[in-house]
């Protein structure tokens, strides 16, 4: 899956939140956005999503929350050990307190609390706060 697309989503999502809307559709899906997506949803930063025609191009309808401030999708790839993961997440979030930064890992698509807790490093995905 191409990184353009997971943050295209991303972008939408916030959009829509900045304008006050209560849904929003993303087209074409995927498993990692679907993970992404997931992510959020456990965290509380959308109330939930659904995955239309996922065998074709497809499209996923999320139900927004008024909790995410920014939302973006690593480009370009970026490999990280799981003893620098704190270090990188005080970098790219605002505060300790809120935010998460989004790993995909041998284990699958987790977040960095999740990622330091297995002790397993991998690729940034994206992070949101």
């Amino acid at each position: 899956m191409g990184r353009r697309i997971l943050n295209e989503a991303l972008s939408a999502m916030v959009n829509a939140e900045r304008r006050g809307k209560s849904t929003v559709e993303i087209k074409p899906s995927s498993t990692v956005i679907s993970s992404f997506l997931q992510i959020m949803k456990h965290r509380g930063y959308i109330k939930g999503f659904q995955v239309n025609d996922p065998h074709r191009v497809g499209r996923i309808q999320v139900e927004l929350q008024g909790r995410i401030n920014n939302c973006k999708a690593i480009t370009y790839r970026q490999d990280i050990k799981a003893k620098d993961i704190e270090d990188y997440k005080s970098r790219a979030l605002p505060t300790r307190q809120w935010g998460y930064v989004v790993i995909t890992t041998p284990e699958g698509v987790l977040d960095h609390e999740e990622a330091i807790k297995r002790n397993v490093g991998g690729q940034v995905l994206g992070y949101f706060h």
